[in-house]
């Protein structure tokens, strides 16, 4: 029998950028450990068929576009009339973009920022209008490995993630004192679909499995334990905290 502390079931989840790889594994712990989850994405079509591919009958879908704030709001708005109030947060759409700093390009700049780190910014101001009002919620914030540390090629997604970081601590600051805590997950290096070319690189993958502590890549399910934690009411005085899911890269040099 599990401890209670650690039963979030029936409550509603909603996760964004969960169509694939780590939101929709996240997504699937939640389902899982007996939540409503609600996926979402920009692509419909897309998000039904993942949505098929997760345990039980109490899973839905909600397109929108998290980097703009008018469908958000509609969106929120959307999955609260029609699935219920959503309890559980979690901000995981993000990009990556990889270039030399030098020839990065402000296009670029701008959409890993909307991905990143606005869209964390909409969705969870809005979702935190009707928790606050209610008196509770939870919102995990999926922050990286690179909220701390940073290698050459990626400076405008770390920025993002490091910017992620201090936005959890401010949603904390502002919104704890009505009874959501918001907190971050910071995963590793995780193969994905994302992450597949890195993976296969002998040269890269040799160095994540060197650094590493574990010794090896992380996977998506070695996420779904800390998201469960900081859902649940055993993290019910956890806030502003990142729990860094990196197999100890981040404590070694």
């Amino acid at each position: 029998m599990s401890h209670p502390l650690f039963d979030i079931s029936g409550r509603t989840a909603l996760v964004t950028g969960s169509s694939r790889g780590i939101g929709h594994a996240l997504a699937r712990g939640l389902a899982e450990a007996g939540c409503t989850v609600v996926l979402n994405g920009r692509d419909a079509t897309r998000l039904t068929k993942a949505a098929a591919e997760l345990p039980g009958e109490a899973v839905h879908t909600a397109a929108f576009d998290v980097t703009d704030g008018p469908s958000v709001a509609a969106g929120i708005t959307d999955v609260e009339e029609r699935v219920g109030p959503i309890d559980i947060l979690v901000n995981n759409a993000g990009m990556q973009l990889r270039a030399p700093l030098l020839e990065f390009k402000d296009t670029d700049w701008h959409r890993i920022i909307d991905t990143n780190l606005t869209s964390a910014f909409l969705v969870g101001r809005e979702a935190a209008r009707r928790m606050t009002e209610r008196g509770h919620g939870k919102i995990v914030n999926i922050c990286s490995l690179q909220s701390e540390v940073v290698r050459p090629g990626i400076a405008p997604y770390a920025a993002t993630k490091g910017a992620l970081k201090m936005l959890t601590k401010g949603m904390c600051a502002d919104w704890g004192p009505q009874g959501v805590q918001v907190n971050g997950l910071g995963p590793g290096y995780i193969e994905t679909e994302l992450t597949q070319p890195l993976v296969d690189d002998p040269e890269f993958s040799a160095w994540v499995r060197r650094r590493t502590p574990a010794g090896r890549w992380g996977r998506t399910e070695d996420l779904v334990g800390g998201l469960l934690f900081l859902a649940s009411p055993a993290a019910d005085f956890v806030s502003g905290q990142i729990l860094y899911v990196d197999g100890g890269m981040t404590s070694v040099l």
